[in-house]
């Protein structure tokens, strides 16, 4: 990192990050920055508090010492919709749609908020342009133009995690937490996911936990190796590729093999 990014604010910073559920500690210190547009893969072996890491990002889960900062702000402590209003949106392992509704009402209910139409029974959704259009743009950007009118329940597994996509970034947020995004599709494609991935993120800050290694290391700028709670490693995929101490923590076996599903 450059002298000069790194006197900018990070996009987001976890300082000395802790999490205990009763006596057991699952995150242990975790110093963590990342700077605005940069993609960050969450990588670890099973039982290495990933997800427990996001929730704690996103405020499912309030630390038990520690600061998480968006922007700058301190974030840790607040909720889910607090956060997502300041410019954090999270998608989940298990897709989470509306399957009863369309693909292009499953955009605009995400969509309405965010142009602050908020909670009004008084105007009828044909009419508010801007939301309309804005969903269009959704439709196209996540290639579901032409299945705008399919009920979410009747796509394609991996159109309905492109559908999610298209929902968590409707709002304009500019950090983006993607929960496994590939798990469960085909090596085909899982190669489509990575590219709409990067089309859809152009210019926002991504996390992502993932457990597919060539996901990975075709996605990400950055590594962050976690392990027992703690950050083990945080650096270019090249050089996490080669760390021993990585190596060593996925029991030997090179890091490009492991499966870093799980917690």
């Amino acid at each position: 990192m450059s002298g000069e990014a790194g006197m900018k604010t990070p996009a987001l910073e976890l300082k000395d990050l802790r999490k205990s559920f009763g006596k057991t500690e699952i995150i242990r210190g975790v110093d963590l920055a990342v700077q605005a547009g940069e993609r960050v893969a969450v990588i670890g072996p099973n039982g290495a508090g990933k997800s427990t890491l996001f929730n704690l990002i996103s405020g499912r889960f309030g630390p038990t010492s520690g600061e998480v900062l968006l922007h700058g702000k301190r974030i840790d402590g607040m909720k889910p919709y607090e956060i997502n209003r300041m410019g954090l949106a999270r998608s989940f392992q298990i897709t989470n749609i509306f399957p009863k509704l369309s693909v292009f009402e499953n955009l605009r209910c995400a969509v309405l908020w965010s142009l602050g139409h908020r909670y009004s029974f008084f105007k009828f959704l044909a009419d508010l342009e801007d939301a309309n259009d804005r969903t269009e743009e959704l439709l196209e950007m996540i290639r579901l133009d032409k299945k705008r009118d399919i009920l979410a329940m009747n796509l394609t597994y991996a159109e309905q995690r492109a559908l999610e996509i298209g929902v968590t970034i409707a709002g304009g947020a500019s950090v983006i937490l993607l929960d496994e995004p590939t798990a469960g599709m085909s090596k085909s494609e899982t190669t489509r996911f990575i590219k709409l991935i990067r089309e859809v993120t152009e210019g926002k800050t991504l996390l992502t936990v993932e457990h597919d290694m060539g996901v990975v290391f075709g996605l990400a700028d950055k590594i962050a190796v976690v392990v027992y709670g703690e950050l083990l490693a945080f650096d270019t995929p090249e050089a996490v590729r080669s760390n021993a101490r990585v190596q060593e923590a996925y029991l030997g076996s090179p890091v490009a093999d492991s499966q870093a599903g799980g917690h």
